[in-house]
This record gives structure tokens, sequence and C-alpha cells, in this order.
């Protein structure tokens, strides 16, 4: 049977270890997608006048985009760089943030977030924890993905999963490595690909989203790439992937293809039969060539093979394409999808009411209405593009079923054992141990032995202290959310956690990390300076210092989770650690009146007053006589009680607004 009369149909579903088969396969129909994005003075090029008002730019990024693809269809997206690929697969996964033009269908019915959760969607940047193993990783993700059930079950379901992906993918040989990033040593590149996919794979949804899965990778690594997602589709998924520069042997296993320019479509339909088409417009090919290449460089407007054409010429050339897609191929396309949705919906209602509507009834009503339907491409049947019916009626309530979370204190249990496993790296940095070792016995150096009856070097000593903390909590704490949004964003578009969830078990999570640290410090610093010898005093002055370091932390984060850029956020974190370095009440205490209040909103000078507090109890005059009038006025300021309910204010407060900052983020 020769390529043109293989039969475009949804494909059956064939066994296979990657999971359960679908049990409600999705077609999407995509029509009229469209997307701007306003320029600000700072984006455009050029430049106006100085103190000449600058007006506000659009940049299309798509342009009535249509088209549609089936469950068991790999659809490709091809074009230049800037042509709207990865727009337009964001949009198909309902992952874009803000409005677009056009609508999204699933089965005829506009997509809802519930079918938006069914749909994978793998970004082209890896967006995983770098110090976790591929097995950890994968085995998180299905404890949060999997439905609920009983214990014993739910593990041994977790466990399969896990070992069906590892498996199906190739990720045998890299179980045990770590993932690893920009800075830290792990899998190859088309390893992480497939962790990615596989990442989603645990889900079973129904449409795949793929935004270039082939970069970065040799021809071979990439031709297996393209055959795994070939696999995938044949198993009853819809496949969508976007692919840099395939092969030609790649290019032989799309099923569909859609091709971009600028952000409009220059084609649309049978993939075999694309070359067929720029032929009967009069862009043949002067010689036989990787058609992909051939239809990217028609994308960039070079229609001759060995001249690259000037600016108007490639203008001329995308012009031309873009007229005759509009032309010829856009009326055909917008018709078989219309008539796919309307057959799809007739059935849909006709199983809803409970007639006897059987399959063939089905398909002979719809060859009625796709007369003068059919697409350009020689012999292709729309209803190819047709929900294959048998599953539509329920899909509401089988998502409700399957996609019922874990419940809350679940989610936050393997969230918390997942921080934990990822930021004992972060943590416990070897240069972050040295700086704070290193700083604890260069201040005990500098403190030897200092004695209580030396108020002004005692004074000094806790100022610093307070102030190291203050800095060291609050800039490493700035970097959390803006390091995670990437992934926080991802997997809560799908549905994994609750926003809840993931703040308290990272709070929870940051009890231990955080505070081993400063304790260490603590001990050396506290007998290296001699500092008072009671046994309480030192457990007062260590709980002091740890609950201090979870106030710093809170502004970090608060400040990290509202500006979501942490070179930001660091800069702002230090102009606001200098204003309380400054009204912390040991460089000045003849402040001006209109600037005293600054000091009760600084935290530095709460632990600083309740440091001399369990320092000298009440003595410092004893140790003054009449000359340490200033030291008597610093100790007398605010009470130990005001000091305690100040700091738990602001460790409370300054959650609070780190949480509300996060539930800003669209997802």
């Amino acid at each position: 049977m020769s390529s043109k009369e293989l039969p475009l149909k949804p494909q059956t579903p064939t066994p296979g270890l990657l999971l359960s088969p679908l049990s409600t396969p999705i077609s999407l129909q995509f029509i009229d997608l469209s997307y701007r994005v306003k320029l600000t003075g700072k984006n455009t090029c050029g430049g106006l006048a100085r103190g000449t008002p600058q007006m506000p730019e659009e940049r299309t990024i798509l342009d009535g985009i249509t088209g549609q693809v089936a469950s068991g269809q790999l659809l490709a997206v091809l074009g230049p760089s800037g042509s709207g690929k990865s727009t337009l697969l964001t949009i198909l996964a309902g992952r874009l943030p803000g409005r677009h033009g056009g609508s999204v269908l699933a089965n005829g019915r506009p997509a809802s977030r519930s079918i938006f959760r069914r749909i994978g969607f793998v970004p082209q940047d890896d967006v995983l924890y770098p110090h976790l193993t591929v097995r950890e990783t994968l085995t998180y993700c299905a404890m949060l993905r999997l439905p609920r059930s009983g214990e014993t079950e739910r593990r041994d379901r977790v466990r399969a999963s896990v070992e069906a992906v590892i498996g199906e993918l190739g990720l045998t040989d890299c179980t045990e490595t770590a993932i690893g990033g920009a800075f830290v040593r792990g899998v190859s590149g088309g390893e992480r690909k497939r962790v990615s996919i596989g990442h989603e794979m645990l889900l079973n949804p129904s449409v795949v989203v793929v935004d270039e899965p082939t970069s970065g990778l040799d021809a071979t690594a990439a031709g297996r790439m393209v055959e795994l997602l070939v696999g995938m589709a044949r198993k009853g998924r819809a496949v969508v992937a976007s692919v840099h520069q395939p092969s030609s042997r790649a290019y032989q296993m799309f099923d569909a293809l859609l091709l971009l320019a600028e952000g409009r479509c220059l084609y649309f339909g049978r993939a075999r039969d694309a070359v067929e088409y720029f032929g009967s417009i009069g862009f043949a090919p002067a010689m036989h060539v990787n058609p992909a290449d051939f239809m990217l460089d028609l994308a960039n407007g070079v229609a001759k093979m060995d001249c690259h054409g000037d600016v108007e010429e490639k203008i001329s050339v995308k012009q031309s394409l873009i007229s005759s897609y509009d032309r010829m191929l856009a009326p055909r396309v917008k018709a078989s999808i219309n008539a796919s949705i309307t057959a799809s919906i007739a059935y849909a209602k006709a199983t809803t009411i409970g007639n006897d509507f059987s399959c063939a009834q089905y398909l002979s009503k719809f060859e009625e209405r796709k007369k003068g339907a059919i697409l350009y491409i020689a012999g292709t049947d729309v209803s190819f593009y047709v929900h294959q019916p048998g599953s539509e009626r329920s899909i509401n309530q089988k998502e409700a079923k399957d996609f019922t979370r874990i419940s809350w204190f679940s989610q936050f249990s393997i969230l918390l054992c997942r921080s934990l496993k990822e930021r004992r790296h972060e943590t416990f940095n070897s240069l972050r141990i040295l700086q704070v070792i290193a700083a604890a016995f260069l201040a005990g150096s500098m403190w030897w032995h200092s004695s209580i009856k030396n108020v002004r070097d005692r004074l000094g000593l806790l100022f610093f202290i307070s102030i190291f903390w203050g800095v060291f909590a609050s800039f490493n704490a700035v970097f959390t959310f803006p390091q995670e949004q990437a992934i926080f964003i991802k997997e809560r578009a799908s549905g994994m956690y609750s926003l809840s969830s993931y703040f308290v078990a990272r709070m929870v999570g940051d009890l231990p990390m955080e505070l081993i640290l400063p304790a260490i410090f603590s001990i050396i610093i506290y007998w290296m300076a001699r500092l008072r010898p009671e046994l309480d005093a030192f457990l007062l002055t260590l709980l002091v210092l740890l609950f201090y370091v979870l106030v710093a932390q809170g502004l970090g984060l608060a400040m990290g989770a509202a500006i979501m850029d942490g070179k930001q956020a660091s800069t702002l974190v230090t102009i606001t650690m200098l204003s309380f370095l400054l009204t912390g009440g040991f460089y000045v205490q003849d402040v001006p009146n209109c600037m005293a209040w600054l000091k009760y909103t600084s935290f530095t000078f709460y632990c600083f007053r309740l440091l001399i507090g369990v320092q000298y109890r009440d003595e410092m005059s004893s140790y003054l006589g009449t000359s340490g009038v200033r030291e008597i006025e610093i100790e007398g300021q605010v009470s130990i009680a005001v000091s305690i309910v100040a700091l738990g204010a602001m460790f409370v407060a300054y959650r609070l607004l780190a949480y509300a900052a996060l539930r800003r983020i669209i997802v």
C-alpha cells in the first residue's frame, strides 16, 4: 500500500508498558488563535526625541492560526525562530497567562480548566529539580499525581508506574543519577528531556504538547525522540510537538504538519503532501532535499536554493505563501473542523439522551456533512480529525473521578520530603558552612573572653550577631521563590497540589535547614566570647537568635515572592537591612523625631533589645555607674514582652504577605 493510500484515522490505542490505556481520548481543535503583546518604550527599536510622548505599540505573535489534532496523531509544528511556535503550544496546553484571541476546543466543546489538566505539557526548557535523581523525580511526581486509593495499593501503583515509565523511556541506566542543571552535573540533555516527558506521562494524559524536544540532540537521538512521540500517539493520545530542523527520516514519521512564519500559517495538512502543495503554487524544490529544510527556507522567504534574495524578495515570497494558504487551504481547513465539531456534538447529544445511535449511523450522518469540506490535499479524509466515539458522554464525570487530588496532608508530607531532599545540598553547601564558621571564629577572636563589665564591647558583639544573621537569612531567602517559580507554575498548572500545601511544606522544611547553621554559630561564638555562663542564658540566647533568623527569613521570602526577580529583590533587601542597621539602636541614639518611628519597624532593633535583656537582666546600671546613660536608654526603650510580641507579629505578617504574593501568580 502506498503512502497515499494510508488512512489517516484515529489510531486504536495499542497496549504497552507506559501506564494504562486511555479511557477518554481527546481531539483538540484550535480556531483563529491570535496573540499580541504590547511593547513599551524600552522594548521598541529606534528612539523618539526626548520629551516626546511614546505611544504603546503591539507586536503580533500569532495571527489567525487554525488547525486540529486527533487522538492517535502526531502534529508537528515547524517554523523559523520567532514564528510563534512556543506561544501556540503554550496556548494549546492552557499555560499562557493573559488573554488570547480565538478558541481552543476539546472534542468540539470549549476546553475547560479540567480538560487542560488532562494535557501533559513539556516546555522547551526542562523544569526539574537538579539535585534529585531520575527515580526520585518520577516517584515524587507519581505520588502527587496518581489518584487516591488504599495505602498499599497506591504504593504498588506508584512503584509500577515509575518502573514502567523508566523502562519505556530508556532511562534504566541513569535511574540513580542526579538530573543536573547549569551548575550541577547530571544526566545528558536527551535523558533530561525524556525525564521531562516521563514526568508528564505519569498523568496518563489524553493530549501531550512538547516544545522543541529535539533541540540540542544529535540526529540519531533526535530521531529516537520523534519515534518516542509517535509511539505515544499510537497509544491513543493526541501529540503536538514543535520540532527544530527535523531530519528527513524524522519528517517521514509526522502525521500532520503546521508551518508557521511570523505568526501566520503557511500550511496545514498531511505532512507527506506538503511538498506537493507548495509545488502546485509554484514553489517546487529544484532538487531532492529534506522537506523540512525546504519548508523552513520558504518560511524564511528563500524560494531558491542557490539564492538567498534581498529583503523585498523575502517579503514577497512570504506574502505569496500566506495569500495562497488563505485562498486555497484555509476555507477547507475551517470547513473540515466545523464538520468534525458538528459531528462530535451530535454524537454526544445522541448518547446523552440515550438514543440507539450506532457508530455506523454516526459516521454515515457525518459523511453527509463533510461533502465539500475535504482538505486540499488529495486523499485526505476529514474523519481523521473527528473524535473517535465511545467516551464523550462521561468525560467530565471521569475527569472528576480520575483527577481527585490526594488529601492535603498527603500533599504536604510528599512536598516536605521532596523539599528536604532537594534543599539539603543548597543549605549545607560547603561555601555557606565555611562562611558561617569563619565569621563565628573571627568574631570570637575579636571578642575573646570579653568581660561582662565592658558593656560597650559586649553591646557591639550583640549588635554584630543581630545584623549578621539578619542580612544572612534574609538575603538567602529572597531567592527561594524566584528560583522555584518555573517549577511551581508548571506543577500548579497541572493541578499537582494546592498552594497552601506547597507553602506550608516549604515553611516547615525551612526549620531544620535554616536553624542548624545559626545554632553552630551560637555555640562557637558564645563560649569564645565568654558570654554569660549560665545554661539558661545560653539557651535563651540561642532561642532568641533562632527566632530572629526565622523572622529575617520571612522578610526575604515576602520580598522574593512579591517581586519574583532575584536581583531586584536582593537589592531591595539590602536597602531594607541597611535601614534596620541604622535604626537598630547601636550607632545612633539621638535619632531625629521624624525618623524615630523607623526603629519600631526593625526586627534587628527588637532582637538587639532581647539579647541585651538575656545577657544583663536589668544589671547594666551596676556595671556602668553614672557614665552609661546611653546604654541604659537602649535597654529601657521597649520591654522584653513588647519585643517578643513584635517579632512574633513580624514572623506571621511576613509569611502571610509571601503567601498573598504567591496567590497573585496566574497558573
